[in-house]
């Protein structure tokens, strides 16, 4: 197996892990990925920015962290129980090695929310052009996701869903932290996670 397929095969496993911890029938439950890709689309657009009569600089940072979210929803727009991960990472790879690109940044982002509206579809020719034309490598993809998959699970584990979980410590949100954390370690560990992880609960107030 190539590095790449590796990675998606990491991750299809951690959505899987995820999405199964939030529901544990989820397959079954219908939930509209789909209209997550899209509505997550039009956020990217104004951290993009898009308006002509004002001067608006592209949040690259904050775009980057949003395609990580597009593509929690992708994977699980692609996740059927059937196929097995290894199968779909080799076809999620063939399609990210071939982008699709419009124009411009905003024209490639419509083309990946159009497939989702019209299609119900997760494109991930326009996503990979999307990761192109805002200088995202598939490595900078593995390290957002697993951190961000990461933090998922440490919220869940620390009262997410019942709403006593603490979202800001010593004056940064959680995402902030787990930037920091993230660059601080080698993302090629096979225990990577797990040291996010580890990471996020050495900070998270007892």
């Amino acid at each position: 197996m190539s590095a790449n397929i590796t990675k998606l095969v990491v991750m299809l496993e951690m959505q899987n892990a995820m999405n199964t911890k939030v529901h544990e029938q989820w397959f079954s439950q219908g939930f509209e990925w789909y209209r997550a890709i899209w509505v997550e689309c039009a956020e990217m657009l104004d951290h993009y920015g898009w308006k002509w009569w004002k001067k608006q600089t592209p949040d690259t940072e904050q775009v980057i962290l949003e395609l990580v979210d597009i593509f929690h929803f992708g994977l699980s727009l692609r996740i059927d129980g059937e196929t097995s991960f290894e199968a779909l990472a080799t076809q999620l790879d063939q399609e990210l090695a071939a982008p699709t690109q419009a124009d411009d940044f905003k024209q490639t982002l419509e083309q990946l929310a159009a497939s989702a509206v019209a299609e119900k579809s997760f494109n991930a020719a326009a996503f990979a052009g999307c990761m192109a034309q805002i200088g995202m490598s598939l490595d900078d993809l593995y390290r957002g996701y697993v951190g961000k998959n990461t933090l998922n699970f440490f919220r869940q584990d620390h009262g997410y869903k019942d709403g006593t979980y603490i979202k800001e410590w010593d004056g940064k949100e959680d995402n902030e932290h787990l930037v920091e954390i993230v660059k601080s370690l080698d993302t090629e560990h096979p225990d990577f996670a797990k040291q996010v992880y580890s990471g996020l609960t050495a900070r998270y107030p007892a």
